[in-house]
């Protein structure tokens, strides 16, 4: 088995950090080593049951760990809004803010619960949707905001004519188009924060690749059985050439953690980004248009219906 690299987490005490998709793969070691620095972690998961295995995981690995669950489902946006409700009436400043969670390539277009396909409505219009709920307690936190992209956002491009793939379907383009779209709108959170003075700082991270749970069987995105792709990548983690799912955990702690940085983008170093010690790294051409990202920003305000402002 590889040996993870190391990465200093600076103390995280008394910070509360919420994190999608913690309920398994390396969104669990995200959340273990925010919890190991001292955070309180809240995860908003789908499923109670995966949950609860993964709150005993980290208790495990982190004795003393402060890890709570709540209900969310990144697929429906009414979940979202009521996810935004319960924090809100708990009136806690949020400190950190993990969009980790996504689905990856339904082998056929399927829909969320508001007729959205399933990437672009999961991996990127759920999280705009959180963030917007959240944006009050993200500001009384002075808050990082830490989006997962994917090496994927380094291939094809935005589907701008028809962001809902209601016209045909591509299952790794549109996973693309989702990811892109993550990236666009996480350096446009950090630009319109400065200019506004929100006092939020948002950072783009993507994880290499590892074999997580994103490619295997998962009855929920119409999939019966392990893709070919997670066998191999399985193999080639074992010989170190991927990243592990601790690994790959480790950029986005480094977005979340590293002190004073904004509009940065992090990822492996190692031969194509696939695996190795975290480092900032930089951002691929298609996150780089402020122009796309401005486009990005209202057409994703406009398809969630819920402002962006404070």
């Amino acid at each position: 088995m590889p040996r993870t690299p190391t990465l200093d987490v600076p103390d995280l005490s008394g910070r509360l950090a919420v994190v999608t998709g913690g309920s398994d793969g390396m969104g669990v070691h995200l959340a273990a080593r925010l919890a190991a620095a001292g955070a309180e972690v809240v995860l908003p998961v789908r499923n109670r049951a995966k949950g609860d295995r993964a709150v005993a995981a980290i208790g495990d690995r982190v004795p003393g760990a402060r890890v709570s669950l709540r209900d969310l489902d990144l697929s429906s946006l009414d979940s979202v809004a009521a996810l935004g409700a319960t924090l809100s009436d708990e009136g806690r400043p949020i400190h950190l803010l993990v969009n980790n969670a996504g689905v990856m390539t339904p082998p056929e277009r399927r829909t969320t619960a508001d007729g959205l396909e399933l990437q672009w409505g999961t991996n990127h219009l759920g999280h705009v949707a959180l963030v917007a709920h959240l944006l009050p307690l993200l500001v009384a936190g002075g808050a990082r905001v830490t989006s997962q992209t994917s090496i994927a956002a380094n291939r094809n491009g935005v589907h701008w004519e028809d962001p809902g793939w209601e016209r045909s379907y591509d299952g790794m383009r549109a996973y693309s188009h989702s990811k892109i779209a993550v990236g666009l709108f996480a350096l446009e959170l950090d630009r319109r924060s400065r200019a506004e003075g929100w006092g939020i700082s948002s950072n783009l991270a993507h994880p290499g690749v590892a074999p997580t749970s994103l490619l295997a069987a998962r009855p929920e995105v119409g999939r019966s059985r392990d893709t070919a792709g997670v066998r191999v990548i399985r193999v080639l983690s074992r010989l170190g050439i991927t990243g592990t799912p601790e690994s790959a955990a480790l950029p986005a702690v480094m977005a979340a953690t590293t002190p004073d940085a904004g509009g940065r983008f992090y990822g492996p170093r190692g031969p194509g980004g696939l695996g190795g010690r975290p480092a900032e790294r930089t951002p691929y051409a298609s996150l780089r248009s402020p122009e796309d990202a401005a486009r990005m920003w209202a057409l994703s305000e406009e398809a969630v219906g819920v402002p962006l402002s404070v």
